[in-house]
């Protein structure tokens, strides 16, 4: 299963309605994500940027959009935004794969020597 961790904030008109009508959206975000065959690991609400945070497992990406895709329908949540977290198995399977294939990268402006050789010229 993959991990995502979802920043969300409500719309205006979702403030009105919780505050009119409090309810449980814990609930709400485990029976969407339980839904795509997934587990909701945390929910918390939050001060700042955000109004809250969500971090689920789900099978794959292709369910992760599904459960924002579901949620942003309801034209309730003003803002979603998600990323796929690694746990350290991960990115250290990242870490190695990165060792092997970044001889093959050409970064801008060419070769990372070239471009070092001409900065250190100009000193």
């Amino acid at each position: 299963m993959s991990v995502y961790l979802t920043f969300f904030t409500y719309a205006r008109e979702a403030w009105r309605s919780m505050v009119q009508h409090p309810e449980d959206r814990e609930e709400a975000a485990r029976r969407v994500i339980e839904a795509g065959g997934g587990r909701l690991l945390a929910f918390y609400w939050m001060l700042g940027d955000h109004d809250g945070v969500a971090i689920f497992e789900v099978p794959n990406a292709t369910v992760a959009a599904a459960v924002s895709a579901a949620i942003s329908a309801s034209g309730r949540i003003a803002s979603l935004k998600t990323v796929h977290l690694l746990n350290s198995v991960e990115a250290r399977g990242a870490l190695e794969l990165a060792k092997v294939i970044a001889s093959d990268y050409s970064p801008p402006g060419g070769p990372a020597q070239e471009w070092r050789a001409d900065y250190d010229a100009l000193s």
